[in-house]
């Protein structure tokens, strides 16, 4: 891949960056406003040789706007592109099935992942995303609703997950 994007846009719960490919996938994003945060978390199969800041992203920084707004399926029909193994692939694609509003512990995600036992795979699943918001590992919450870890910090994540929880 030759070149990608960035952008960066001011949210309720602080910067928010992307990093997007020409054709407008996203291949990293999170509440940062430094975009080497990021850079690190694009596989390397994936990895741009180069890397422009951009003002707007067009329809990413529309979704970032509309779903931090409340419009909470604003981000649902962003590409995303991430590699890994079989299983981190198939994970990441259940994320995106996991609705706003309706958290799963970490055992019920790895049920949904197909490996009902993988439950440490699928918080290892979750800790990999590098596309945050758009594959909403947020949604990832301890047995008995505790947050848990997020990479951008406890406090996002309870605000992501109050967020939906009052849409």
């Amino acid at each position: 891949m030759s070149t990608a994007f960035w952008s960066t846009v001011d949210t309720k719960i602080g910067p928010f960056t992307a990093v997007v490919t020409g054709d407008g996938a996203v291949l990293a994003s999170g509440w940062t406003a430094d975009v080497a945060d990021l850079t690190p978390l694009v596989s390397p199969s994936l990895a741009p040789a180069t890397l422009t800041q951009r003002r707007d992203l067009g329809p990413v920084t529309t979704a970032i706007r509309r779903y931090h707004a409340g419009e909470l399926d604003a981000v649902d029909d962003i590409e995303v592109r991430q590699r890994s193994g079989a299983f981190r692939q198939h994970a990441w694609d259940m994320l995106r099935k996991v609705p706003p509003g309706r958290p799963v512990s970490y055992a019920e995600y790895a049920t949904l992942s197909g490996s009902p036992t993988a439950v440490r795979a699928a918080a290892s699943a979750c800790a990999c995303n590098a596309a945050a918001l758009f594959v909403p590992c947020h949604r990832v919450v301890r047995t008995g609703g505790a947050v848990g870890n997020f990479r951008w910090g406890t406090d996002a994540k309870r605000w992501l997950l109050t967020h939906e929880a009052a849409a």
